[in-house]
């Protein structure tokens, strides 16, 4: 592909390339730059990809892109006015416009978005529409599934996965979008079929600083919809404060909004709700149709969920029967309020709960089963929110029964620092503190008994712990079954 053709949807400033140069492909980390590619340098959040432009080079990199304006000597360069934005729209040129191959359904939100995907993909399979999925915890496509290293990956990531998606013959993608992308511009010049909005609570806000520019990062997904699909379907939770502020906004760009909810306004929503410890029994009602339901997924929560999946699936245009009989089918999974089946007499769940609404939903769900007693292990991420801390602190010390508060990949902080910050807010609450993660799990197991539920949250389907630079193996769920197997 030569340089214009690249440039075609990028603002550029001025550039010393000449328009014929050959380009492979682009790049925007220095050590997996190729022979042939452009490097896009930009300015990091915690790094100066400038620094990296050298090293880059080194690879085999035949030009830079960047803000800065071309220097008096030295390698081919592009200024372009946002390299970001710059980046995204060549990565999704050079693997070809994926996205306009496929039809992708976004969805985006503080919880649920990993459940919400996940269900949406197996709706289109059963539909007959091969379906790739691009999620917190997993990339799979066809027979690959590849460990997600975060929600949404890098710009040039993320096109070369849609386009590899698209070489082994899906139709769709099903992706979730997270704040951070959007801010990012990781999406940017892609096309959505639809996108959806399950909630927003805090979380994230050492980055955005503040909600209403939380919300506005989410937001930009369905301006980008709007830009480029006009009157595609919004599916949005009416139940969400913020929420609300979005189907109008959503209205006024034009889109097809969907509200959905357990209100009796909402467009698709659930009626005769029954909750007990075996899942969920409701009439999922809906402009196609009533049909009840039986499901083995436990929650309030979880119906949403379910409602915005249903949402999506019926905008993709596939039959309410499917739908229907996809969450019939539905079991709880990577590591959301899922039982892990033991010899221990209590009943034991893992659950990737990391903000205070999260934990607070997973909590009140399981206080619904009526245990006997509720015993919570849980702790908070370094380098995060820390204001979040001692709200997850006091949610966990009011819902519980007993709380044993732990380290939950400290990364560069203390531990106990990071534990004190949480149990600022559990003051006058039965809790305990232990800082080795196994230990306090294998604590909580000692303590329950039959009739009991323990719940560990905060990692989920994660299988490592960071802690002072170094990544080891830990996953909550096999760290139960080894610690079960021994408590008589």
């Amino acid at each position: 592909m030569i340089l214009t053709e690249l440039l075609r949807s990028v603002e550029v400033v001025t550039r010393t390339a000449p328009d014929t140069l050959e380009i492979a492909g682009v790049a925007c980390d220095s050590r997996q730059t190729r022979a042939g590619d452009i490097f896009v340098a930009i300015r990091g959040h915690k790094d100066e990809g400038y620094r990296h432009i050298e090293q880059a080079l080194a690879r085999g990199a035949v030009a830079v892109a960047a803000e800065l304006p071309p220097p008096p000597t030295g390698p081919r360069w592009i200024q372009v006015a946002d390299a970001r934005a710059a980046l995204a729209r060549m990565a999704c040129t050079v693997n070809r416009d994926p996205s306009r191959a496929l039809e992708v359904y976004a969805v985006t939100g503080t919880n649920g978005k990993t459940t919400v995907a996940g269900l949406l993909r197996d709706m289109l399979q059963d539909a007959g529409r091969k379906t790739g999925l691009i999620s917190t915890v997993e990339y799979a496509y066809g027979e690959r599934v590849i460990a997600a290293t975060r929600t949404t990956p890098d710009c040039c990531e993320l096109q070369s996965l849609l386009a590899a998606m698209r070489g082994d013959g899906c139709a769709a993608a099903v992706m979730e979008v997270s704040s951070h992308a959007l801010d990012q511009h990781r999406t940017g010049g892609m096309r959505f079929a639809a996108a959806a909005f399950t909630n927003l609570t805090r979380d994230h806000l050492d980055y955005h600083k503040d909600f209403e520019t939380y919300f506005l990062a989410k937001r930009r997904l369905f301006d980008q919809l709007a830009a480029e699909h006009p009157g595609a379907p919004a599916v949005i939770n009416r139940d969400d404060p913020y929420g609300v502020r979005l189907l109008d906004h959503a209205a006024g760009l034009g889109l097809r909004a969907v509200a959905y909810g357990l209100t009796s306004s909402a467009e698709i929503r659930a009626e005769e709700i029954a909750l007990d410890a075996q899942g969920s029994r409701v009439t999922l009602v809906t402009p196609a149709g009533r049909v009840p339901l039986a499901v083995a997924l436990l929650g309030r929560y979880n119906i949403a969920n379910m409602l915005c999946a249903a949402g999506m699936a019926l905008a993709a245009g596939i039959p309410l029967e499917i739908v229907a009989e996809t969450l019939r089918r539905a079991r709880p999974r990577w590591g959301r309020l899922e039982k892990i089946e033991t010899p221990h007499p209590a009943s034991i769940f893992v659950d990737y709960a990391h903000t205070d609404d999260a934990l607070s939903n997973v909590l009140r769900t399981l206080r619904e089963i009526a245990p006997r007693r509720l015993i919570v292990v849980f702790g908070c991420g370094g380098d995060r929110d820390r204001a979040k801390r001692p709200l997850m602190g006091r949610v966990a010390a009011t819902l519980a029964d007993h709380a044993i508060v732990t380290s939950d990949n400290p990364r560069t902080e203390d531990p106990l620092a990071i534990i004190a910050e949480i149990t600022a807010g559990m003051a006058g609450h039965d809790f305990d503190v232990e800082p080795d993660r196994r230990a306090a799990i294998a604590r909580a197991l000692a303590a329950a008994q039959a009739g009991d539920i323990v719940l560990v949250a905060g990692k989920g389907h994660e299988t490592y712990q960071e802690a002072n630079h170094h990544v080891t193996a830990f996953d909550d769920r096999a760290e139960v079954r080894s610690l079960a197997a021994h408590v008589r």
